[in-house]
């Protein structure tokens, strides 16, 4: 029922607040002023994205869960949405999830409703397992074939 409000309400006040912010600066400036926090906001939301994703390869590589960059890419996922959508609620919430430490915060409590765990095999790059010395249920210490086809391209 919350979230209904929050879809229903939104739009009506970032509307109210348009107009009111208008009413003092005029349309052009107002309609700049928005333009402006999305493109500002698309530049942060480019580099924060790049800065959690390194930081997720480096947990990876060295075999652990990246959960907290995953909730945080999904944080900034929603914060670009809030971002290009005009208005100026949506870009202050969007700015605060560009905010590393509210971020954080608010990836930890996310966290904290949801148990992490780890399927499948060790993947193949920097802090992974050599090939040859993978292990499979099926067969101890066989080690990995991979099989396929290349063509050269001249």
């Amino acid at each position: 029922m919350i979230w209904f409000l929050v879809f229903f309400l939104t739009p009506i006040a970032e509307m109210y607040l348009l107009i009111e912010v208008a009413g003092y600066i005029n349309t052009l400036p107002t309609i700049g002023l928005v333009m402006l926090t999305a493109v500002i906001g698309v530049y942060l939301l480019k580099r924060q994205g790049l800065a959690t994703l390194t930081r997720g390869m480096q947990r990876l590589d060295s075999g652990e869960v990246p959960a907290q960059e995953m909730a945080e890419g999904l944080l900034l996922a929603v914060a670009g949405a809030l971002l290009v959508t005009p208005g100026f609620i949506t870009d202050t919430v969007g700015f605060a999830l560009l905010f590393p430490p509210s971020r954080q915060f608010i990836a930890q409590l996310m966290l904290q409703r949801v148990q992490v765990q780890t399927v499948g095999t060790p993947r193949f790059g920097l802090g992974a397992p050599d090939a040859d010395n993978l292990q499979t249920e099926d067969k101890p210490h066989a080690p990995t074939t991979i099989e396929g086809e290349f063509q050269r391209r001249d």
